[in-house]
This record gives structure tokens, sequence and C-alpha cells, in this order.
């Protein structure tokens, strides 16, 4: 049987190419191997599962790590820049107060190491790739998730030697070589802390000692620590102490599981550097994106093209004016007028909370989101953005029950993993109805994820 279908212009997008891997295995054996892989980690079932990755064209794939590097960087820029200091830029941001906490002591190191950790999301547009926002931290969706499916294809599609009909990263071994580098960079021990919590919702031990295991098992030393046990990163021995690691968990989601973040400020305080650093909320905020789309003095003619073309139009909500398509307009009055252009997000939130899509809701809801976002003085502020009309590609799934798989057209959300500033694979999410909009694999029935590779 061929390993590559070409499915022509049947694909969708241009952008997606012409051919697809076929599948490699029986229904059964993909589902199960699939399921197995995310065991025991707190990932939810899913009735559909892809039968195998999704692969585009070298270039596709290059173009989307080559402007997500350029694109950090000038949100890194931008983000720094709206303060001298941290506390000129939580008011600037109007951060909330639970925010402020887990900051390194030299800020030097804090605002170095703040964007390690990096995942846009993105779909491709009708003129290409469109960068809706970006998640900048270490407790990001999507890395086990992609180390796991590439497992499964890895095994699925290899030749006797080992060889696979296509490429892509592994998200654990950059991880693992940024950790690498980090510790060279500072002449610190190549020991790594992964700090997280199994009693947040949603996840389970085994999902960050996956993380661990791997540096274990390629020339790291790795522990995951749950909060009370941190003290045993620094608190002994220098050659048994944990100077770097990963910060896999958010502030909001331990606050709401109870947990006290003090033994991370403690294990800060005595040396440990955890990206990344409380600085990447900065990054990670909305609010950064609109002021890069909005333009900066500092930028060349080069960057503001590369902007305009990855970009939607996104700016920071508030009664002012502002350009629109080269002309100056009232922002409020826009934003009210053109509801089915646009989308309001919050600049803090996560997995499609805190969004507005203007089409799928009616002018009074509209305007009451509107004015609830503009009159919200705490809670760092919202954005109003272009919505993106995000193009198809065919893919064959697997059902719950079936014995073959089938055809579907989706609109996937693409996520690339950027791990100290290296591609480390690419996460990416749809509905298998067709479904598109806000994308999140915890949210309906028929959501599924799986990576795109290069053939």
């Amino acid at each position: 049987m061929d390993t590559y279908e070409d499915l022509g212009t049947a694909n969708g997008h241009p952008w997606f190419g012409r051919h697809r891997l076929r599948p490699a295995a029986p229904a059964d054996t993909i589902r199960q191997l699939l399921r197995h892989e995310l065991r025991d980690t707190g990932w939810p079932y899913q009735r559909l599962l892809p039968a195998a990755p999704m692969a585009i064209p070298r270039a596709s794939y290059a173009e989307i790590f080559r402007a997500s590097a350029a694109l950090v960087e000038l949100l890194r820029r931008t983000a720094l820049e709206t303060g001298a200091s941290t506390a000129e830029r939580l008011a600037a941001y109007g951060m909330p107060a639970t925010e402020n906490r887990l900051w390194m002591r030299d800020p030097f190191v804090e605002e170095r190491y703040a964007d390690c950790v990096v995942r846009p999301d993105l779909v491709i547009g009708p003129d290409g790739p469109r960068f809706l926002e970006f998640n900048v931290s270490g407790a990001l969706g999507g890395v086990v998730e992609t180390q796991s499916r590439l497992a499964v294809w890895r095994r699925l599609h290899a030749d006797e030697d080992g060889r696979t009909p296509f490429r892509s990263p592994s998200p654990f071994a950059v991880r693992a070589e940024m950790f690498r580098s980090l510790s060279t960079e500072l002449a610190l021990a190549p020991r790594v802390a992964v700090v997280g919590s199994a009693r947040v919702t949603g996840v389970e031990r085994r999902y960050f000692e996956m993380e661990a295991d791997y540096c274990n098992a390629h020339g790291l030393t790795a522990r995951f620590f749950e909060p009370e046990e941190l003290h045993q990163a620094w608190d002994c021995a220098p050659r048994l102490r944990h100077p770097v690691g990963l910060r896999n968990f958010t502030i909001p989601d331990w606050l709401e599981a109870g947990l006290d973040t003090a033994p991370v400020q403690d294990a800060l305080d005595n040396g440990c550097l955890l990206v990344g650093t409380q600085t990447s909320t900065f990054l990670h905020s909305k609010l950064t994106m609109g002021l890069l789309s909005e333009g900066r003095p500092w930028m060349t003619g080069a960057e503001r093209d590369l902007v305009e073309t990855y970009l939607p139009w996104t700016r920071v909500l508030s009664e002012r004016k502002t350009d629109r398509e080269g002309r100056r307009v009232d922002l409020l009055p826009f934003v009210l007028g053109n509801r089915h252009r646009l989308v309001l997000k919050a600049g803090l939130g996560e997995s499609g909370k805190q969004v507005v899509i203007g089409r799928e809701v009616d002018q009074a809801g509209w305007e009451s989101a509107v004015g609830d976002a503009v009159g919200d003085a705490v809670g760092a502020g919202s954005v109003v953005q272009d919505f993106v009309e995000p193009q198809t590609c065919r893919v064959a799934l697997i059902a719950d029950g079936s014995d073959e798989p089938h055809d579907a057209e989706v609109a996937p959300v693409l996520g690339p993993l950027v791990f100290g500033g290296r591609p480390a694979g690419m996460f990416c999410r749809f509905y298998g109805d067709g479904t598109a909009g806000i994308v999140s694999v915890r949210a309906g029935t028929s959501s599924s994820d799986n990576v795109m590779v290069v053939i």
C-alpha cells in the first residue's frame, strides 16, 4: 500500500498541501495505542481519534516556526518596554493582585528567561497563517500530548531501520536540550525540577512524571515536585539540588485548587530558576498582542510588514482613536457597529474562556460584553480582534465503534511548540464534525487533537 495519498485540491486550503499519510494499522490498533499512550494523565476521553498524523509540506511547516520565533521576539520587546520595572509593568497592564508574586530576585534573570516556553495559537485563514494569541508559560497544554501522539505514529509508521515517512521534533527532546543550555549558561548542575500538582483539576501525577522520566532516561537528572516537596530541590546538599526547572502550573489553577505558592517563592529566593518566569505573564497577555498589532515606534518597516502579514488586526479596547484600514476611527463606536467582523478577548484567559465571537451573539449581547469590558477597572483589560475564518483540510478519523476510518473536513487550530527559541513539534486540535471557532479538547464530544508533521 502507498504511504501517501494525493488528495489534490480536495485537501482544502493550498497551505495544507496535497498529500496525507495513510493509516498504518487497523482502526482498533490505532485507537488502543493512542489511548494507552495518554493513559492516567488526565487527558479527556475522545470519541473521535486521528487515524494518522496530519502532514503538511516543508515550506508550510518552516513558515510557522520562522514567523513564531520572530513574533515572539517582537512580543517580548513590546511587553518589556511597557515599564522600566516589574512594578511599572504591573500598573501598565492593570494586572490582578494575584499575579504579583513568584518573581526572581535578579530582575535580569527574571526578564531574560520569560519566553523559554511558548505555544502560539493560529489558524489558516483565507490568506494563510494568522496568529490569534500567544501562550507564554511553562504550563502549556499540548506538550505531553504531542510527545505521546508522536510516539504512536513513529511506532506504527517506522520501517525496520526506524525511519519514518515524516519528520517532527520531539517536544521532550528539545526541552531537555533547553535545560542543558540553561544549565551551561548559568553554570548550574543539569538537574531539573518539574513543578506542578496532581491536585489541579484535569491532570494526574503521571502527566508530570512522564516529563521527568524522559529527562532521566536521556542524560538529565529530573524529579517531579508537588509544592510541599519543593524545599527538597534547594534545602539539601549542593550535589542534590535541582537549580533549574519547569514551572508547570498557573497561579489561577493553584489558587482554585487551594494550593499555596509560597514554597515556589522560597525556591526562587534560594536560587532555583523555574521557566517561564513570572514575566511571561506580560507576554502571555493579549494586551501585548494588541500593542504589537498597533505598531511600536522602534519597529522597522520589515517588522511592521511581518506583523501585518501574520497578526489579525488587534486593538486594546478603550475609548480612543486608532488606525483601521488606512484611516482613523473612533475605536468604541467602530467595535459596537461591527460585531460580525470582531472577537472580544480578555487580556488574561485560557481555553477560550473570556472570549466573545461577535457573529455568535446578538447585538444586545455584544454591546453588553463590550460595555463590561470597557468598564472593567480590574483584570488586565481586553482586546478586540478581527475574526479570521478558519480554512479546512481533510483528515481521516476513527470513531468509537467503527472498524474503518472516515474522512472529515476540519478547521484545525495549530499550536507550534517553541522551547528556547527552537521548534519542538506542532500540536493541533479540531472538532471532528467540522465546527470552527474556539476549539478546546475539553469541550464537546467531537473535539480531538493530533500533531502536524512534515512530509
